[in-house]
């Protein structure tokens, strides 16, 4: 269900961008600015569970990417959304977030409903605290409850937030940590990657950057030799 501050999803599949993708290395364009910083402050435990310090950061800086792609989204939705989407695994059962998450049908895991609700759990908290409306508030909510679990996105700024969730996991910085999440090595995970994210991918402006990232990423970890 969309919200006065969400724009509709395109019908197209993937969705054309109306502006420009950087395709460069994302070490080139972190987060800009420091609007943020008082959310980040707030959420500092959080970021200790399961490498959240360097997974939402980095996907930080991808949806603002995919933000400067698709000017028409709201931009301040999809960055705070992103900010937050994960915090709620440091609020379930940290010793079943490999076993269950990351093993066998792990989109349908019950640990993975959990962190959702416990991400918004999250939200609710900080936000308003920071002087944002409960309006955005739930807004916000409403892209974190199903990132993982549900089958679609239900507006631009949830498709955007799913993108950047993935696009992390294209940089040499996400293959070292989600491969071992898989107990993959980096050559078979990078396989993955190319068989099975890339097609979920929502938006064009997703699909070339993560190509771009996968060829820089097997050529930095030598994955035709090392395998």
């Amino acid at each position: 269900m969309t919200t006065s501050l969400t724009a509709a999803l395109p019908a197209e599949r993937p969705i054309p961008s109306n502006g420009p993708v950087d395709t460069s290395p994302i070490t080139l364009t972190p987060a800009a600015g420091t609007d943020l910083d008082p959310v980040w402050s707030r959420v500092v435990p959080e970021s200790r569970a399961r490498g959240n310090d360097i997974h939402l950061p980095i996907s930080l800086a991808y949806a603002e990417r995919l933000c400067d792609a698709h000017p028409e989204a709201d931009r301040l939705l999809v960055r705070v959304a992103i900010q937050l989407h994960d915090t709620g695994w440091a609020r379930v059962d940290t010793e079943r977030i490999i076993s269950e998450g990351f093993r066998g049908d792990w989109r349908k895991s019950r640990i993975r409903f959990e962190h959702e609700v416990q991400g918004c759990n999250v939200a609710r908290e900080v936000l308003p605290a920071e002087g944002y409306p409960p309006e955005f508030v739930e807004a916000v909510c409403a892209i974190i409850d199903g990132h993982d679990t549900r089958p679609v996105a239900h507006s631009l700024e949830d498709a955007l937030v799913r993108d950047a969730d993935r696009l992390w996991r294209f940089d040499h910085a996400g293959i070292a940590l989600a491969s071992g999440w898989f107990s993959m090595d980096p050559a078979h995970y990078t396989d993955r990657l190319e068989t099975e994210i890339i097609p979920e991918l929502i938006t064009s402006a997703a699909v070339e950057i993560a190509r771009a990232d996968l060829e820089r990423s097997r050529a930095l970890l030598k994955t035709e030799v090392l395998r």
